[in-house]
């Protein structure tokens, strides 16, 4: 039986950085035999973030959001997966608030306040996490290392990919953003780092299935 992997776009931007990445790491999957589902979070009927209702806190909803909204049908694939990729613009120092949504139900349905037994998630599954931004590939790497750390303990073993210093316009001449931008310098990166590592998340996905 093939294995079945998830993937979340976490970005409004369909075919820019983040979502290229993300599908070529479905690619790196499929390529390795795996059956691949996507979501697009913002695309999704509404929902919200972690409401603290304490649901999955009680013995027979262990380990499940039970609030019944946009992000429901996320949760129950991801929860029956083999892997698990998500991709996230970084906005303002961050991942974008829908990444953060679910983050914090996928999170928190596992976590038990058991010092003994801190997660109750019984499939722990491998996770790539793939970051894109404006601001250099380490200028954020604190803030993936605790996603990556609270990834691995409540979902399952995670390793992070970041693409820096992107391109976001097809032309930044229509801007006034010369003062922050060298645009000549983001469309030769695009160019000639952007195609490498669309390659390296191919592997990427292609490992998660092994």
């Amino acid at each position: 039986m093939s294995k079945k992997i998830i993937a979340v776009n976490a970005g409004p931007r369909k075919g820019w950085n983040t979502d290229t990445l993300i599908d070529e790491s479905i690619k790196g999957a499929e390529s390795a035999g795996a059956d691949v589902e996507k979501f697009n979070l913002f695309r999704l009927e509404k929902y919200t973030g972690c409401i603290s209702c304490f649901g999955c806190k009680k013995e027979k909803y262990k380990g499940h959001c039970i609030r019944r909204d946009g992000l429901t049908e996320v949760l129950d694939a991801i929860r029956e997966a083999d892997g698990l990729i998500i991709g996230s613009p970084n906005y303002l120092g961050d991942l974008t608030a829908s990444f953060r949504a679910l983050y914090e139900r996928l999170v928190f349905q596992n976590l038990t306040y058991n010092h003994e037994v801190p997660c109750c998630n019984e499939n722990p599954i491998p996770t790539l996490l793939i970051m894109t931004s404006n601001a250099p590939d380490n200028a954020y790497e604190g803030l993936l290392k605790n996603y990556q750390n609270v990834l691995s303990a409540f979902v399952g073993p995670t390793e992070f990919f970041v693409s820096g210093e992107t391109q976001q316009l097809k032309d930044y001449s229509k801007t006034d953003w010369e003062w922050y931008f060298n645009a000549e310098e983001r469309y030769e990166r695009h160019k000639t780092v952007f195609p490498k590592e669309r390659k390296a998340v191919y592997e990427k996905g292609k490992k998660l299935v092994s």
